[in-house]
């Protein structure tokens, strides 16, 4: 007796390495896109700085200043003007400042490029002043 050829399971047995192909290739792919994705975040440096000075109305309050998530100044401001420094360290930086009698939040959207920023508290309200070049 012949022995017969099982083509319709080979056929099969073929398509079933190709599909556990395409799974490894497609894994090793979403893998290295990852680790590339890991390396680029981890060497980002921004040069760019924020100068922030608290002009007028600020003395003798207890206010926390704060960038993106991160408490830059939580203490009383005892004179004016109040000048920090602060570098950039994420794509988009937010500038809260809170007063913490009433725990009133001002929130301001600083540039990419840095720059000057001057703040003015009148009648309990923060206002952003004109830049200055």
């Amino acid at each position: 007796m012949a022995h017969h050829l099982n083509t319709n399971k080979q056929f099969m047995i073929g398509n079933g390495i190709l599909a556990f192909a395409v799974i490894f290739v497609v894994v090793i792919f979403v893998y290295m896109s990852m680790r590339l994705q890991q390396r680029k975040e981890g060497e980002r440096y921004f040069a760019e700085t924020y100068n922030i000075t608290l002009v007028k109305g600020f003395t003798g309050d207890s206010i926390s200043v704060l960038l993106n998530d991160s408490v830059l100044i939580d203490q009383r401001i005892s004179k004016e003007p109040f000048t920090f420094e602060v570098k950039r360290f994420a794509e988009q930086s937010a500038l809260m400042i809170v007063d913490q009698a009433t725990d009133k939040l001002s929130l301001f959207e600083l540039s990419e490029k840095g720059g000057n920023y001057r703040f003015e508290k009148e009648d309990d309200e923060v206002k952003l002043l004109a830049q200055e070049d």
